[in-house]
């Protein structure tokens, strides 16, 4: 692969960073020899639309945080400069890596770091702050208020409840063993799930209409396919515990989002502790933000220092050795 070429008119390479919306990148890269090279423009804010074409317009180079910002045919026959992409992480479902290979246009990616241990801390931390009500409490105490003015139901313990664990991979693993040690009882459904691959984790595989109507709290940890689109629909909903508690730091498409809405109206679920959305950031004029059985944080399952260190230098690294002529790193396949 050769170095990007130079012209008289355009002396300077032009990278473009769109998704940074933690302003983390640049803070935590070298970025001394990449600047001395080529001109690195960093846009924080979402964009979309025209927008989007206007910032990418001139790039030579393209860094994509996550999949916040969907890449497609449509929007790469608009920028005739690219030559390289790089996005963080290992995997990104918006990115058409089918149309970039068309175009002879590599891409690389970084690694993860600790994701898979961040997303379990984070997925743990919605289970017990939902459980334990800290958000009302701590509403209470900002407000001057010690207790609740008029007599409510108090918060649960998850000892002795059951904790089920809708698929059971590296994260649902993890989030498995601290359900043991909490001394909750661990049952599971995935597509592939056998009875062996739960009993190795101390769980008990079931069906996932048993998992529903017998589960006081209920954690999502599948990837998204056509096959797990929509998984938790209105009916399947409807078959949860009255007062059970739905958690996702997976992500939004396995939940029918309207259907949600309304169930959460019904009390079955009785509660969402929700890190992932359909559209991100939550829209404001979302129904989510206005029901009152819901605790919603924006998207923080894998942001995290050491996750976003590895980011930034696996950026940076992918853009030196492109910059330098080298051969590129981690480059991701289309199939």
């Amino acid at each position: 692969m050769s170095a990007p070429s130079s012209t008289a008119h355009r002396p300077r390479p032009q990278v473009v960073i769109v998704g940074d919306a933690e302003q983390a990148l640049r803070r935590l890269g070298d970025w001394q020899a990449i600047d001395a090279r080529a001109d690195v423009k960093v846009h924080h804010l979402p964009l979309q639309g025209q927008a989007l074409v206007n910032a990418l317009k001139d790039a030579d180079a393209m860094v994509l945080v996550r999949d916040r910002t969907p890449f497609d045919a449509a929007l790469l026959a608009q920028l005739p400069r690219l030559r390289y992409v790089v996005f963080t992480g290992s995997r990104n479902s918006t990115l058409d890596l089918a149309a970039l290979a068309a175009q002879d246009i590599p891409v690389s990616h970084t690694e993860w770091g600790p994701s898979k241990d961040s997303t379990c801390e984070m997925t743990w931390a919605l289970i017990l702050a939902a459980t334990r009500q800290l958000e009302p409490h701590m509403a209470r105490l900002r407000e001057g208020q010690w207790r609740a003015a008029a007599s409510e139901p108090l918060a649960g313990v998850l000892h002795g409840k059951t904790l089920g664990l809708i698929g059971l991979g590296e994260i649902g693993g993890r989030v498995a063993r601290v359900g043991k040690a909490l001394g909750m009882n661990i049952i599971t459904w995935s597509p592939r799930m056998t009875p062996e691959r739960a009993a190795e984790h101390g769980a008990q595989a079931v069906s996932l209409e048993a998992l529903l109507g017998s589960s006081q709290v209920v954690s999502l940890h599948l990837v998204p396919t056509p096959a797990t689109r929509h998984v938790l629909n209105a009916e399947r909903l409807g078959l949860m515990q009255p007062g059970s508690l739905l958690v996702n730091t997976s992500r939004s498409a396995l939940i029918d989002g309207a259907a949600l809405v309304d169930a959460l109206g019904k009390g079955r679920p009785g509660f969402a502790a929700l890190d992932v959305f359909d559209v991100e950031p939550l829209p404001a004029d979302d129904p989510l933000r206005r029901l009152p059985n819901v605790l919603l944080t924006p998207h923080l399952g894998f942001v995290v220092e050491p996750v976003y260190q590895r980011f930034a230098a696996g950026v940076t690294e992918c853009l030196q050795a492109w910059l330098d002529g080298k051969p590129l790193v981690r480059l991701a396949s289309p199939a």
